[in-house]
């Protein structure tokens, strides 16, 4: 006799939920992020010259095919995954490109749109590298400590080459520039899932217990931790702050979902508050951008002119509400970052506050998806990279939007797609290839593997039934 709620053996297994593959809504929006790009060059032109530049059709073009290659590559893959990840990466990127030409044409000895969009054409081919061939997640979590190492060995290279605008970022040889740390993130994020998905219960249920929070024990919680100290205090060697800030907000918040305990939070606030003070007081390059944001303007009322941070207040604020309209802007007057750590400014300018609103919920709905993604993920591994991939992009716009606009000291990141970057674009576009995978997984892509999962589970469950009926 089968007690109620048990399978029948006859019985199919319960099918797994299967989203619609939406890939027609995806074309329609990433056609609609080409024409919204195309059409930003052309305005920068129009505005700038009275004509519409000579590479319009050429920049479309290329545009165009880069998205079509990178949507053809996530229908035949990954045709379940979330419609809204690609036109949106298509649309930042193509947004940034069109930032950048503009700011090419104040700047006429050292263009950049060229390079990066070479660099955005390398980010698309690996996107589409990683949705064809990585054709499971999980098996990334088979590298964990693979990672680990090469994400260090990357963040330790730039100390043997010179620094440049008094931080240690980049590796140049024979004119080739890279910037390891973009890299070094994403295997953090692998790591960090990895290990904390692998070792997720001892950290929230053993150690000792002091007020709210759970400690763990420290042969448990310890490598994690000495990973975590040694990539920041590599990066502090580096001057690297943005960076440091980035990796520790990423292991407070894999360690705050891996374990679900709120108290890591604010351990986490804590911790990064005495950090902050400790570095702004002592590090002389860091000690002077604090003294930036508090006085802005103190250059200002000593006669020297204004410096970056206020360059770049008096850009937002002619922008008003509507902007001056794209190629109509100043903000080249900020100097060497504004295509690079200050191009949110040139954005806020010339769109206003309406399109720096607009950019900002376009990252914003990036985030949203990957978490979403994240909580309908069967697996622990999966949900955890999902969301550490989700908050590098959620860090890094708080991180380099809150410094361009005074509400925290500067910190010398690439906004993610905008900013003039080539590490930071490909890097990116790995990001959006993962989120993909991730999601087709999540809305039903691995259905035969699932079925194949609930029919042992099905057959063990019935088979511990059976036995314990032939017992009684």
């Amino acid at each position: 006799m089968i007690s109620p709620g048990t399978t029948a053996q006859g019985d199919p297994p319960t099918p797994a939920v299967r989203l619609p593959r939406r890939r027609g809504i995806e074309f329609t929006l990433i056609v609609l992020a080409v024409l919204l790009s195309v059409y930003g060059y052309c305005a920068v032109g129009l505005a700038r010259n009275g004509t519409v530049p000579p590479g319009a059709v050429g920049y479309g073009a290329g545009l165009g095919v880069l998205a079509l290659l990178a949507h053809g590559a996530v229908r035949l893959r990954a045709p379940r995954a979330d419609p809204l990840l690609l036109p949106i990466a298509v649309l930042l990127n193509g947004l940034g490109l069109v930032l950048i030409y503009r700011l090419d044409l104040e700047t006429p000895a050292d263009r950049a749109a060229t390079a990066q969009l070479v660099w955005s054409t390398l980010g698309v081919g690996l996107f589409i590298t990683v949705v064809l061939f990585l054709r499971d997640h999980r098996v990334l979590q088979r590298y964990t400590y693979l990672s680990v190492v090469t994400a260090l060995v990357l963040l330790v290279l730039p100390v043997f080459f010179p620094p440049l605008n008094g931080a240690r970022l980049w590796i140049r040889v024979a004119g080739f520039s890279l910037q390891p740390g973009e890299f070094a993130k994403v295997l953090l994020a692998v790591f960090f899932a990895g290990y904390l998905a692998a070792n997720r219960n001892a950290l929230a249920y053993t150690g000792r217990r002091i007020w709210k929070l759970q400690l763990p024990t420290g042969r448990v919680l310890g490598p994690i931790v000495a990973v975590w100290l040694l990539s920041v205090a590599v990066l502090v060697l580096e001057r690297d702050l943005g960076t440091s800030l980035l990796f520790f907000g990423l292991f407070v918040v894999l360690l705050y979902v891996a374990t679900g305990r709120t108290g890591w939070l604010a351990v986490g606030l804590l911790l990064a508050a005495l950090g902050a003070f400790a570095v702004g007081r002592f590090e002389p390059h860091v000690h002077t951008r604090v003294e930036d944001w508090l006085h802005p303007f103190a250059s200002v009322d000593a006669g020297l002119g204004p410096n970056q941070l206020a360059q770049s207040l008096y850009a937002f604020a002619a922008g008003g509400m509507l902007g001056t309209g794209l190629g109509l802007g100043h903000s080249v007057l900020i100097g060497f970052a504004a295509k690079s750590d200050f191009i949110l400014a040139t954005a806020g300018e010339e769109l206003g506050l309406a399109g720096l609103s607009a950019i900002f919920l376009l990252y914003g709905l990036l985030v949203e998806r990957g978490y979403r993604t994240s909580l309908a993920l069967r697996d622990e591994f999966g949900r955890l990279l999902t969301v550490g991939l989700a908050s590098i992009v959620a860090l890094q716009v708080f991180v380099i939007a809150g410094g361009v606009t005074g509400l925290i000291p500067l910190t010398g990141m690439p906004m993610p797609f905008l900013a003039q970057g080539g590490s930071s674009v490909v890097t990116n576009w790995i990001i959006v290839a993962l989120l993909i995978r991730v999601s087709d997984s999540a809305r039903g892509g691995h259905d035969e593997d699932m079925s194949a999962g609930h029919q042992t589970g099905g057959d063990q469950d019935l088979g511990r039934q059976n036995h314990r009926e032939a017992a009684s």
